[in-house]
């Protein structure tokens, strides 16, 4: 998620046959202005909404939340959804793979050429593999420790290991390849904070598993050198797939309501026997000459992971007591924030975070997300890049202050716009001091979406989140929809009868895991991918 603190004009005109970088879904609305009323501007009415509107528990401290216990727990019980909280921050990896924001003050600071060079709205792990092994060799090759630091083994991803810190682990501790605390990889947001940075730590472990995989499958000698390019690019292609496949089977039904997911994007036999991949909801969005950014999608609707975020999580059984809660961010550093070096202690146990078979018969495990809805955890006023002038709930003020900006049109008039019933918003009260409720997308899809129960998205984020998603899918010329539309893990003979699935009868986000070879329930290390 992009936690930007200012805005860069992006060019993202109202015409239907526009294509470039950044579009929009409903160019034909108007823009959305809100009335501040009694408040003397615009900013000072949207700071209102957030501090008054958007907080769980306001004023309160996030380390003081998650060291509550009985809090924590009361917390659980108005807020939870049946969302794995492992997907909230799946989630924020697929949007650094398919976004570049270059609003963001992170990317500015980073990367200033990307404000010209936006990243490719597809899902093809550039996030992982950057510009390839030509353009950022950094990214790969084993780095081994010794007397000095080498490259070995071109066709994998360069990872690290820091020290165990307990007399049983027999192995290194598994780490992002880092300079100076700063993580070496494909897109630097995907070490912004130690669940995400895990994330990128098993696909990059995946992808090298998948080359070992290439190998014994093809029969192809290890020192073969003109092999090395052959291996990777099997390698990656399986990982992008199997990648794709989870985002569409396993991410995006838990986030959008069913029949919208199911008729986004549909397998289709033709009279002539041939299958293809259909879309339903192409009058929404449809790319032709090259994929852009629906500006109603990445500045409002795909930021509801905003709310799914919680204060706090329990980490691990290992290094940590059980039930201590970690707050993501907090005012002390004591947390979870990302751009260092990965410690046991905040090493992510991945049965707390998703479905899998260690924790089938579970009460507590996994953790869940929040509720999809317009409240937004005390942790998200504690961000890293927050300058000192910012008061309350800053990531919500800049997300609203944001749509407004970008001329986003109302929530309600894109839900006329689709027959659709629209939200009744409450006018607030001067005597109460509170706010009306803007009409703004990014609020409006957290409302409905709460209105709903907070376990989906409602009608108006679900049609914008699953038309977009099956529109870069089905549009990638190098999509497995497009390439070969019969695919699946269980046919890939990289993946074929590597039990890789074991923990449900589905391919998910767990698969992912397993094939990195990360612990379902500890840290470090598995002697083996396939270890039971």
């Amino acid at each position: 998620m992009a936690h930007s603190s200012k805005h860069f004009d992006i060019l993202a005109p109202r015409s239907n046959l526009y294509q470039g970088p950044f579009g929009r879904i409903c160019p034909d609305l108007p823009a959305w202005k809100p009335d501040p009323g009694d408040y003397p501007s615009t900013e000072d009415y949207l700071k209102e909404v957030a501090n008054k509107l958007m907080v769980e528990l306001p004023e309160e401290m996030p380390a003081d939340i998650a060291e509550d216990l009985v809090k924590t727990q009361k917390l659980e019980e108005e807020f939870n959804s049946n969302i794995p909280a492992g997907y909230t921050y799946f989630g924020q990896f697929v949007d650094h793979d398919i976004t570049f924001d270059p609003a963001s003050s992170l990317m500015r600071q980073n990367d200033p050429n990307g404000l010209l060079n936006f990243r490719t709205p597809r899902l093809d792990l550039d996030s992982v593999y950057g510009a390839g092994p030509e353009d950022q060799p950094y990214l790969y090759g084993k780095v081994e420790r010794g007397d000095k630091v080498k490259n070995v083994d071109k066709a994998k991803m360069a990872t690290d290991t820091i020290d165990g810190h307990s007399d049983d682990d027999q192995s290194n501790f598994p780490d992002l390849p880092r300079y100076n605390g700063r993580a070496l990889i494909g897109d630097m947001r995907n070490d912004e904070n130690a669940i995400v940075s895990q994330l990128q730590l098993a696909f990059l472990l995946a992808h090298n598993t998948l080359v070992d995989r290439v190998r014994e499958v093809d029969g192809i000698d290890k020192e073969d050198q003109s092999q090395i390019r052959p291996t990777f690019e099997a390698a990656r292609k399986t990982l992008r797939w199997l990648y794709q496949y989870i985002v569409w089977n396993d991410f995006i039904p838990r986030i959008v309501i069913e029949d919208i997911h199911q008729g986004a994007l549909k397998k289709e036999k033709g009279f002539d026997g041939r299958t293809t991949w259909a879309t339903g909801l192409d009058d929404v969005y449809k790319w032709k000459n090259q994929p852009f950014m629906p500006v109603e999608f990445s500045v409002a609707a795909y930021r509801f992971g905003h709310s799914m975020v919680r204060n706090g999580y329990q980490t691990n059984g290992t290094a940590r007591q059980a039930r201590e809660f970690v707050p993501l961010f907090d005012d002390k550093g004591t947390d979870l924030r990302g751009f260092r070096a990965m410690t046991p202690e905040n090493s992510i146990q991945w049965d707390w975070f998703l479905p899998m078979l260690s924790n089938k018969n579970s009460s507590i495990f996994p953790q869940v997300a929040r509720k999809i809805d317009t409240k937004l955890s005390n942790a998200l006023s504690f961000l890293p890049e927050s300058i000192a002038d910012d008061e309350g709930n800053v990531l919500a003020f800049r997300n609203l202050l944001r749509g407004v900006s970008f001329d986003l049109p109302s929530g309600t008039s894109i839900a006329r716009k689709w027959c659709l019933k629209p939200l009744t918003l409450d006018p607030g009260s001067a005597s109460e001091v509170r706010p009306a409720e803007p009409d703004a997308l990014w609020y409006y899809i957290l409302k409905e979406a709460g209105e709903e129960g907070g376990n989906t998205l409602g009608p108006v984020g679900s049609i914008i989140v699953a038309a977009v998603f099956a529109g870069l899918l089905k549009g990638d010329p190098s999509s497995f929809f497009t390439m070969e539309p019969c695919w699946s893990p269980d046919t890939d003979k990289y993946l074929k009868g590597q039990n890789y699935n074991r923990d449900d009868t589905e391919w998910t986000l767990a698969s992912i895991i397993r094939i990195a070879g990360l612990k379902a329930d500890g840290i470090g290390f598995e002697r083996s991918a396939l270890a039971d």
